[in-house]
Protein backbone atom coordinates (compact mmCIF):
# COMPACT_ATOMS: atom_id res chain seq x y z
CA UNK A 1 0.00 0.00 0.00
CA UNK A 2 1.15 3.51 -0.97
CA UNK A 3 1.08 5.90 1.62
CA UNK A 4 0.83 9.78 1.78
CA UNK A 5 3.61 10.06 4.16
CA UNK A 6 6.25 7.67 6.23
CA UNK A 7 5.58 9.40 9.19
CA UNK A 8 2.64 11.72 10.65
CA UNK A 9 3.37 13.23 14.21
CA UNK A 10 0.27 14.51 15.42
CA UNK A 11 1.52 17.56 18.26
CA UNK A 12 4.27 19.46 17.80
CA UNK A 13 5.53 19.96 21.22
CA UNK A 14 9.01 18.79 22.61
CA UNK A 15 7.91 15.16 21.73
CA UNK A 16 6.60 15.31 18.02
CA UNK A 17 9.65 18.07 17.30
CA UNK A 18 11.93 16.18 17.88
CA UNK A 19 10.60 12.85 16.86
CA UNK A 20 9.47 14.42 13.56
CA UNK A 21 13.55 16.39 12.68
CA UNK A 22 15.16 12.68 13.65
CA UNK A 23 12.77 10.74 11.28
CA UNK A 24 13.19 12.97 8.35
CA UNK A 25 17.04 13.05 8.53
CA UNK A 26 17.22 9.47 7.97
CA UNK A 27 15.01 9.81 4.89
CA UNK A 28 11.56 10.03 6.02
CA UNK A 29 9.23 11.88 4.31
CA UNK A 30 6.92 13.15 7.82
CA UNK A 31 4.43 15.75 8.22
CA UNK A 32 3.94 17.27 11.78
CA UNK A 33 -0.18 18.52 12.41
CA UNK A 34 -0.36 21.15 15.21
CA UNK A 35 -3.79 23.19 15.87
CA UNK A 36 -1.78 25.71 18.13
CA UNK A 37 1.72 27.72 18.35
CA UNK A 38 4.24 25.25 17.65
CA UNK A 39 6.12 24.26 20.58
CA UNK A 40 3.88 22.59 23.16
CA UNK A 41 3.44 22.96 26.31
CA UNK A 42 6.77 23.76 27.32
CA UNK A 43 7.30 26.94 24.83
CA UNK A 44 4.10 28.26 25.10
CA UNK A 45 2.64 27.94 28.26
CA UNK A 46 5.48 26.27 30.43
CA UNK A 47 8.95 25.89 30.93
CA UNK A 48 10.07 28.77 29.02
CA UNK A 49 7.33 31.30 29.60
CA UNK A 50 7.69 30.21 33.31
CA UNK A 51 11.14 30.43 33.75
CA UNK A 52 11.16 34.17 32.59
CA UNK A 53 8.54 34.34 35.26
CA UNK A 54 10.93 32.69 38.07
CA UNK A 55 13.68 35.13 36.74
CA UNK A 56 11.80 38.15 37.27
CA UNK A 57 10.83 37.32 40.75
CA UNK A 58 14.14 37.39 41.82
CA UNK A 59 15.04 40.89 41.50
CA UNK A 60 12.83 42.14 44.63
CA UNK A 61 15.12 40.16 46.76
CA UNK A 62 18.63 41.00 44.97
CA UNK A 63 17.91 44.50 45.31
CA UNK A 64 17.61 43.76 49.39
CA UNK A 65 20.50 41.67 49.00
CA UNK A 66 22.47 44.68 47.46
CA UNK A 67 21.80 46.80 50.37
CA UNK A 68 23.70 44.63 52.25
CA UNK A 69 26.77 44.57 50.07
CA UNK A 70 26.94 48.49 50.23
CA UNK A 71 24.52 49.82 47.32
CA UNK A 72 22.04 52.29 47.47
CA UNK A 73 18.67 51.35 45.18
CA UNK A 74 16.08 53.32 45.24
CA UNK A 75 12.80 52.62 44.75
CA UNK A 76 11.75 49.84 41.92
CA UNK A 77 8.48 49.06 40.38
CA UNK A 78 7.32 46.28 38.50
CA UNK A 79 5.55 47.21 34.94
CA UNK A 80 3.00 44.14 34.69
CA UNK A 81 2.12 44.76 31.40
CA UNK A 82 5.95 44.89 30.20
CA UNK A 83 6.56 42.08 31.93
CA UNK A 84 3.97 39.72 30.31
CA UNK A 85 4.25 41.25 26.95
CA UNK A 86 7.95 40.68 27.24
CA UNK A 87 7.62 37.10 28.36
CA UNK A 88 4.78 36.95 25.29
CA UNK A 89 6.95 38.80 22.70
CA UNK A 90 10.06 35.77 23.35
CA UNK A 91 7.50 32.39 23.37
CA UNK A 92 6.13 33.61 19.62
CA UNK A 93 9.45 34.36 18.38
CA UNK A 94 11.03 30.88 20.00
CA UNK A 95 7.35 29.23 18.02
CA UNK A 96 8.74 30.97 14.92
CA UNK A 97 12.06 29.67 15.61
CA UNK A 98 10.26 25.90 15.48
CA UNK A 99 9.06 26.44 12.33
CA UNK A 100 12.02 27.12 10.65
CA UNK A 101 13.61 24.39 12.21
CA UNK A 102 10.91 22.13 10.87
CA UNK A 103 11.25 23.86 7.26
CA UNK A 104 14.64 23.21 7.40
CA UNK A 105 14.31 19.54 8.52
CA UNK A 106 12.29 19.11 5.37
CA UNK A 107 9.23 18.11 7.55
CA UNK A 108 5.37 19.21 6.23
CA UNK A 109 3.86 21.61 9.05
CA UNK A 110 -0.18 21.08 8.92
CA UNK A 111 -1.95 23.72 10.79
CA UNK A 112 -5.13 21.71 12.10
CA UNK A 113 -6.14 19.33 14.83
CA UNK A 114 -6.08 15.87 13.92
CA UNK A 115 -7.90 12.90 14.69
CA UNK A 116 -7.75 9.34 13.67
CA UNK A 117 -10.17 8.12 11.00
CA UNK A 118 -8.80 4.63 11.13
CA UNK A 119 -5.06 3.05 12.31
CA UNK A 120 -3.30 4.43 9.07
CA UNK A 121 -5.61 7.42 8.40
CA UNK A 122 -5.84 11.03 10.09
CA UNK A 123 -8.30 13.62 9.26
CA UNK A 124 -7.10 17.66 10.01
CA UNK A 125 -10.20 19.81 8.71
CA UNK A 126 -11.30 18.56 5.82
CA UNK A 127 -8.66 16.95 4.60
CA UNK A 128 -7.59 13.51 4.79
CA UNK A 129 -4.01 12.14 5.03
CA UNK A 130 -2.31 8.21 5.08
CA UNK A 131 0.83 7.45 6.93
CA UNK A 132 3.00 4.01 7.35
CA UNK A 133 3.54 5.05 11.05
CA UNK A 134 1.75 7.50 13.05
CA UNK A 135 3.20 9.52 16.32
CA UNK A 136 0.81 10.49 18.88
CA UNK A 137 2.77 13.42 20.80
CA UNK A 138 -0.39 15.86 22.35
CA UNK A 139 1.29 16.49 25.66
CA UNK A 140 -0.96 16.76 28.66
CA UNK A 141 -3.66 19.79 29.71
CA UNK A 142 -4.23 21.36 32.99
CA UNK A 143 -6.93 19.29 35.37
CA UNK A 144 -9.89 21.78 36.66
CA UNK A 145 -11.62 20.03 39.85
CA UNK A 146 -15.15 19.59 39.79
CA UNK A 147 -16.19 22.06 42.23
CA UNK A 148 -19.44 24.75 42.22
CA UNK A 149 -17.80 28.19 41.00
CA UNK A 150 -14.94 26.50 39.25
CA UNK A 151 -15.46 28.60 35.77
CA UNK A 152 -13.77 31.57 38.06
CA UNK A 153 -10.57 29.43 38.58
CA UNK A 154 -7.53 30.05 35.95
CA UNK A 155 -5.20 27.52 35.05
CA UNK A 156 -1.05 27.85 34.26
CA UNK A 157 -2.50 28.30 30.77
CA UNK A 158 -3.86 31.57 31.81
CA UNK A 159 -1.62 32.85 34.66
CA UNK A 160 0.86 34.19 31.43
CA UNK A 161 -1.48 36.27 30.39
CA UNK A 162 -3.12 38.31 33.45
CA UNK A 163 -3.64 41.52 32.41
CA UNK A 164 -3.26 42.97 35.78
CA UNK A 165 -0.62 42.00 38.84
CA UNK A 166 -2.74 40.17 41.42
CA UNK A 167 -2.54 41.74 44.58
CA UNK A 168 -3.71 38.41 46.32
CA UNK A 169 -3.70 35.20 44.38
CA UNK A 170 -5.14 31.76 46.21
CA UNK A 171 -3.50 28.64 44.83
CA UNK A 172 -4.98 25.01 44.87
CA UNK A 173 -2.19 22.04 44.14
CA UNK A 174 1.05 21.65 45.91
CA UNK A 175 3.03 19.64 43.26
CA UNK A 176 5.62 21.48 40.53
CA UNK A 177 3.11 23.98 39.16
CA UNK A 178 1.44 25.22 41.80
CA UNK A 179 4.13 25.35 44.37
CA UNK A 180 6.15 26.68 41.34
CA UNK A 181 3.50 29.63 40.74
CA UNK A 182 3.04 30.28 44.75
CA UNK A 183 7.19 31.05 44.54
CA UNK A 184 6.58 32.79 41.68
CA UNK A 185 3.99 35.30 42.12
CA UNK A 186 5.01 35.97 45.80
CA UNK A 187 8.33 36.92 44.77
CA UNK A 188 6.79 39.75 42.11
CA UNK A 189 4.65 41.40 45.50
CA UNK A 190 1.95 39.47 45.59
CA UNK A 191 -0.20 37.91 48.58
CA UNK A 192 -0.24 33.72 48.27
CA UNK A 193 -2.14 31.90 49.51
CA UNK A 194 -1.73 28.46 48.66
CA UNK A 195 -4.21 25.38 49.94
CA UNK A 196 -3.27 21.59 49.88
CA UNK A 197 -4.84 18.76 50.97
CA UNK A 198 -2.05 16.97 52.34
CA UNK A 199 -0.27 17.89 55.24
CA UNK A 200 3.08 19.11 53.17
CA UNK A 201 3.75 20.11 49.61
CA UNK A 202 5.17 18.32 46.61
CA UNK A 203 4.03 14.43 47.39
CA UNK A 204 6.67 11.91 46.17
CA UNK A 205 9.54 14.20 46.15
CA UNK A 206 12.09 13.49 49.25
CA UNK A 207 11.37 14.63 53.06
CA UNK A 208 13.88 16.69 52.99
CA UNK A 209 13.18 18.54 50.05
CA UNK A 210 9.55 18.76 51.01
CA UNK A 211 10.08 20.36 54.36
CA UNK A 212 13.32 22.80 53.20
CA UNK A 213 11.17 24.33 50.64
CA UNK A 214 7.90 24.42 52.88
CA UNK A 215 9.87 26.30 55.26
CA UNK A 216 11.42 28.75 52.72
CA UNK A 217 8.38 29.52 51.31
CA UNK A 218 6.75 30.07 54.79
CA UNK A 219 9.36 32.58 55.96
CA UNK A 220 8.74 34.27 52.52
CA UNK A 221 5.38 35.20 53.35
CA UNK A 222 3.50 32.31 51.65
CA UNK A 223 0.12 31.69 53.34
CA UNK A 224 0.29 27.37 53.43
CA UNK A 225 -2.58 25.78 54.22
CA UNK A 226 -2.41 22.17 55.04
CA UNK A 227 -4.76 19.43 55.24
CA UNK A 228 -7.93 21.15 53.36
CA UNK A 229 -10.09 21.41 50.21
CA UNK A 230 -11.33 24.16 48.53
CA UNK A 231 -15.53 23.49 48.47
CA UNK A 232 -16.99 26.07 46.28
CA UNK A 233 -15.98 29.72 45.11
CA UNK A 234 -18.35 32.47 44.24
CA UNK A 235 -17.60 36.06 43.54
CA UNK A 236 -18.10 38.54 45.88
CA UNK A 237 -17.53 42.47 45.97
CA UNK A 238 -13.82 41.68 46.61
CA UNK A 239 -12.57 39.47 44.51
CA UNK A 240 -13.46 35.46 44.79
CA UNK A 241 -14.49 33.57 48.19
CA UNK A 242 -12.81 30.18 48.16
CA UNK A 243 -14.74 28.53 50.76
CA UNK A 244 -12.45 25.76 52.85
CA UNK A 245 -13.22 22.35 54.38
CA UNK A 246 -13.32 22.00 57.52
CA UNK A 247 -15.77 23.42 60.66
CA UNK A 248 -13.09 26.39 61.91
CA UNK A 249 -11.65 27.30 58.26
CA UNK A 250 -12.23 30.91 57.33
CA UNK A 251 -12.95 31.53 53.77
CA UNK A 252 -10.22 32.99 51.77
CA UNK A 253 -10.11 36.07 49.65
CA UNK A 254 -8.20 36.79 46.73
CA UNK A 255 -8.67 38.27 43.02
CA UNK A 256 -7.11 35.25 41.19
CA UNK A 257 -7.86 31.88 41.98
CA UNK A 258 -5.23 29.58 40.31
CA UNK A 259 -6.28 25.66 39.95
CA UNK A 260 -3.04 23.83 39.83
CA UNK A 261 -4.10 20.23 41.02
CA UNK A 262 -2.57 18.33 37.85
CA UNK A 263 -2.62 17.99 34.21
CA UNK A 264 -4.29 15.02 32.89
CA UNK A 265 -3.13 13.51 29.04
CA UNK A 266 -4.55 15.36 25.80
CA UNK A 267 -6.39 12.40 24.61
CA UNK A 268 -9.54 13.77 23.99
CA UNK A 269 -10.87 14.38 20.26
CA UNK A 270 -8.25 12.06 18.52
CA UNK A 271 -10.14 9.72 17.93
CA UNK A 272 -8.89 6.92 19.20
CA UNK A 273 -11.57 4.33 19.18
CA UNK A 274 -11.43 4.74 15.46
CA UNK A 275 -7.33 3.39 15.60
CA UNK A 276 -8.94 0.72 18.44
CA UNK A 277 -6.39 1.96 20.73
CA UNK A 278 -5.78 0.96 24.33
CA UNK A 279 -6.00 3.29 27.12
CA UNK A 280 -5.01 3.21 30.61
CA UNK A 281 -5.75 4.89 33.99
CA UNK A 282 -3.70 8.14 33.87
CA UNK A 283 -1.03 7.88 37.38
CA UNK A 284 -2.39 11.99 37.11
CA UNK A 285 -0.51 14.56 39.44
CA UNK A 286 -4.22 14.70 40.63
CA UNK A 287 -4.63 15.77 44.34
CA UNK A 288 -7.50 14.34 44.88
CA UNK A 289 -9.50 16.08 42.16
CA UNK A 290 -10.14 13.61 39.83
CA UNK A 291 -8.96 11.12 37.32
CA UNK A 292 -8.15 10.26 33.38
CA UNK A 293 -6.19 8.44 30.75
CA UNK A 294 -3.51 8.13 29.09
CA UNK A 295 -2.40 6.26 25.47
CA UNK A 296 -0.96 2.86 26.65
CA UNK A 297 2.43 1.86 25.13
CA UNK A 298 5.31 -0.76 25.67
CA UNK A 299 8.87 0.26 26.39
CA UNK A 300 9.69 1.07 22.53
CA UNK A 301 6.84 3.50 22.79
CA UNK A 302 4.56 1.34 20.76
CA UNK A 303 0.71 0.69 21.48
CA UNK A 304 -1.47 -2.24 21.04
CA UNK A 305 -1.60 -0.84 16.89
CA UNK A 306 1.84 -1.88 15.56
CA UNK A 307 1.91 1.00 13.13
CA UNK A 308 1.07 3.67 16.07
CA UNK A 309 3.72 5.07 18.71
CA UNK A 310 3.04 7.70 21.72
CA UNK A 311 5.62 9.74 23.51
CA UNK A 312 5.54 12.53 26.18
CA UNK A 313 2.81 13.76 28.75
CA UNK A 314 -0.20 11.64 26.60
CA UNK A 315 1.68 8.71 27.79
CA UNK A 316 1.64 9.90 31.75
CA UNK A 317 5.35 8.08 32.14
CA UNK A 318 7.40 10.61 33.22
CA UNK A 319 6.05 14.02 32.50
CA UNK A 320 9.34 15.99 31.77
CA UNK A 321 10.03 17.68 28.59
CA UNK A 322 13.72 16.31 28.02
CA UNK A 323 12.03 12.70 28.98
CA UNK A 324 9.33 13.54 25.54
CA UNK A 325 12.31 14.49 23.27
CA UNK A 326 14.44 11.50 24.42
CA UNK A 327 11.24 9.17 24.04
CA UNK A 328 11.23 11.21 20.28
CA UNK A 329 14.02 10.43 19.18
CA UNK A 330 14.27 7.00 20.45
CA UNK A 331 11.52 6.21 18.59
CA UNK A 332 12.94 7.90 15.29
CA UNK A 333 15.91 6.22 15.87
CA UNK A 334 14.11 2.95 16.75
CA UNK A 335 11.83 3.13 13.36
CA UNK A 336 13.88 4.87 10.81
CA UNK A 337 17.35 4.94 11.81
CA UNK A 338 17.99 0.89 12.18
CA UNK A 339 18.88 1.22 15.55
CA UNK A 340 16.12 0.18 17.77
CA UNK A 341 16.74 1.53 21.29
CA UNK A 342 14.55 1.69 24.62
CA UNK A 343 14.45 5.28 26.47
CA UNK A 344 15.98 4.83 29.90
CA UNK A 345 13.61 6.43 32.61
CA UNK A 346 15.98 5.52 34.97
CA UNK A 347 17.73 8.52 37.06
CA UNK A 348 16.20 11.17 35.66
CA UNK A 349 17.10 14.37 37.23
CA UNK A 350 13.92 17.28 38.00
CA UNK A 351 14.41 20.64 39.35
CA UNK A 352 11.51 22.43 41.25
CA UNK A 353 11.91 25.83 40.19
CA UNK A 354 10.50 27.24 43.40
CA UNK A 355 11.72 29.85 46.23
CA UNK A 356 13.50 28.03 47.24
CA UNK A 357 14.94 26.15 44.63
CA UNK A 358 15.26 22.62 44.57
CA UNK A 359 16.26 19.71 42.43
CA UNK A 360 17.19 15.81 43.14
CA UNK A 361 18.00 12.96 41.06
CA UNK A 362 17.84 8.98 41.70
CA UNK A 363 16.16 7.30 44.88
CA UNK A 364 14.78 9.07 48.19
CA UNK A 365 15.49 8.30 50.94
CA UNK A 366 12.18 6.45 51.64
CA UNK A 367 12.27 4.74 48.27
CA UNK A 368 15.97 3.38 48.97
CA UNK A 369 14.55 1.64 52.40
CA UNK A 370 11.80 0.39 51.04
CA UNK A 371 14.16 -1.32 48.23
CA UNK A 372 17.45 -1.91 50.59
CA UNK A 373 16.37 -1.79 54.21
CA UNK A 374 17.19 0.68 56.72
CA UNK A 375 20.26 -1.10 57.46
CA UNK A 376 21.19 -1.14 53.81
CA UNK A 377 20.89 2.57 53.37
CA UNK A 378 23.24 5.07 54.16
CA UNK A 379 22.36 8.97 54.71
CA UNK A 380 25.21 11.88 53.74
CA UNK A 381 23.33 15.59 54.56
CA UNK A 382 24.11 18.84 55.21
CA UNK A 383 22.69 22.28 56.24
CA UNK A 384 24.07 25.39 56.06
CA UNK A 385 23.56 29.10 55.14
CA UNK A 386 25.13 30.20 51.81
CA UNK A 387 28.48 32.88 52.20
CA UNK A 388 26.15 34.98 50.05
CA UNK A 389 24.09 35.86 52.82
CA UNK A 390 26.49 36.03 55.27
CA UNK A 391 26.32 40.33 54.39
CA UNK A 392 22.84 40.40 53.78
CA UNK A 393 21.14 39.51 57.14
CA UNK A 394 18.49 36.78 54.98
CA UNK A 395 17.98 34.16 56.39
CA UNK A 396 18.29 31.51 53.73
CA UNK A 397 18.86 27.88 54.06
CA UNK A 398 20.77 25.44 51.47
CA UNK A 399 20.08 21.31 52.04
CA UNK A 400 22.61 18.94 50.43
CA UNK A 401 22.04 14.72 51.06
CA UNK A 402 23.46 11.95 49.17
CA UNK A 403 21.36 8.64 49.27
CA UNK A 404 23.76 5.92 49.46
CA UNK A 405 23.68 1.80 49.49
CA UNK A 406 25.56 0.94 52.62
CA UNK A 407 26.61 -2.27 50.69
CA UNK A 408 27.61 -1.35 47.09
CA UNK A 409 28.69 2.40 48.53
CA UNK A 410 27.09 3.34 45.20
CA UNK A 411 25.37 6.82 45.50
CA UNK A 412 21.71 5.73 44.51
CA UNK A 413 19.93 9.60 44.86
CA UNK A 414 21.22 13.08 45.44
CA UNK A 415 18.62 16.42 46.62
CA UNK A 416 19.25 19.93 47.09
CA UNK A 417 17.40 22.66 48.09
CA UNK A 418 19.23 25.96 47.83
CA UNK A 419 20.19 28.67 45.01
CA UNK A 420 21.17 26.99 41.79
CA UNK A 421 20.36 23.49 42.82
CA UNK A 422 18.92 22.77 39.24
CA UNK A 423 22.52 23.91 37.36
CA UNK A 424 24.43 21.58 40.85
CA UNK A 425 22.05 18.66 40.40
CA UNK A 426 22.84 18.59 36.52
CA UNK A 427 25.94 17.77 37.11
CA UNK A 428 25.60 15.34 39.84
CA UNK A 429 22.89 13.52 37.84
CA UNK A 430 26.00 12.49 35.27
CA UNK A 431 27.91 10.86 38.78
CA UNK A 432 24.46 9.18 39.64
CA UNK A 433 23.82 7.69 35.99
CA UNK A 434 27.07 6.60 35.55
CA UNK A 435 26.65 4.64 38.89
CA UNK A 436 29.53 6.51 40.89
CA UNK A 437 30.09 5.65 44.68
CA UNK A 438 30.59 7.73 47.54
CA UNK A 439 34.38 7.23 47.52
CA UNK A 440 34.32 8.62 44.07
CA UNK A 441 32.62 11.79 45.39
CA UNK A 442 34.95 11.78 48.23
CA UNK A 443 38.04 11.67 45.88
CA UNK A 444 36.60 14.89 44.01
CA UNK A 445 38.51 18.04 45.00
CA UNK A 446 35.93 20.70 45.72
CA UNK A 447 35.40 24.40 44.07
CA UNK A 448 36.20 26.42 46.98
CA UNK A 449 34.50 28.68 48.10
CA UNK A 450 31.24 27.53 46.33
CA UNK A 451 27.99 25.68 47.93
CA UNK A 452 28.61 22.68 45.04
CA UNK A 453 31.43 21.64 46.91
CA UNK A 454 29.60 20.51 49.62
CA UNK A 455 28.52 17.64 47.07
CA UNK A 456 32.72 15.62 47.42
CA UNK A 457 32.74 17.09 51.44
CA UNK A 458 30.03 15.47 52.96
CA UNK A 459 31.24 12.87 56.02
Amino acid sequence: MTFDYDLFVIGAGSGGLAASKRAASYGAKVAIAEHDLVGGTCVIRGCVPKKLMVYGSHFPALFSDAAGYGWKVGDAQLDWEHFITSIDKEVRRLSQLHISFLEKAGVTLIPGRASFVDPHTVEVGDRKFTADKILIAVGGRPLKPDLPGIEYAITSNEIFHLKEQPKHIAIIGAGYIGTEFAAIMRGLGCQVTQINRQDQILAGFDEDIRTGIQEGMSNHGIRIIPNTLVTSVEPVPEGLKLSLSGENQEPVIADVFLAATGRVPNVDGLGLENAGLKIVASAEEGHGYGTAKAIAVNEYSQTNQPNIYAVGDVTDRLNLTPVAIGEGRAFADSEFGNNRREFSHHNVATAIFSNPEAATVGLTEAEAKVKLGDDGVTIFRTRFRPMYYSLTGAQERTMMKLVVDARTDQVLGAHMVGDNAAEIIQGIAIAVKMGATKKDFDATVGIHPSAAEEFVTMR
